[in-house]
């Protein structure tokens, strides 16, 4: 099983990818100097095992390394991730 993260910038989403197939996503829009984070999901048969905090950790990371932009979490689970994470916090604040 091989698992990656990769910024589908055509499609506005971050893509947990398995072996080829798409598993799991979390959308986004850009908005000037925001990026807001919209939905997350991940395919039911794949929930459960951490994919989905997994692939939020990943995005946001790449967000931090890449751009100066500003996370704004519209997902309530994108939102509730932040919350448990304080070393990413600072990603909102921009």
């Amino acid at each position: 099983m091989s698992l990656e993260v990769r910024n589908d910038t055509d499609q506005n989403q971050y893509s947990l990818v398995e072996d080829g197939a798409v598993i799991g996503l979390a959308a986004y829009e850009i908005d000037g100097h925001d990026i807001r984070f919209v939905h997350t999901e991940v395919d039911p048969e794949h929930r459960g095992g951490g994919h989905a905090s997994m692939l939020v950790q990943h995005a946001l990371d790449d967000v931090r390394e890449h751009s100066d932009r500003r996370v704004v979490p519209q997902c309530s689970y994108v939102a509730a991730w932040l919350e448990r994470h304080p070393d990413h916090q600072e990603l909102t604040e921009r």
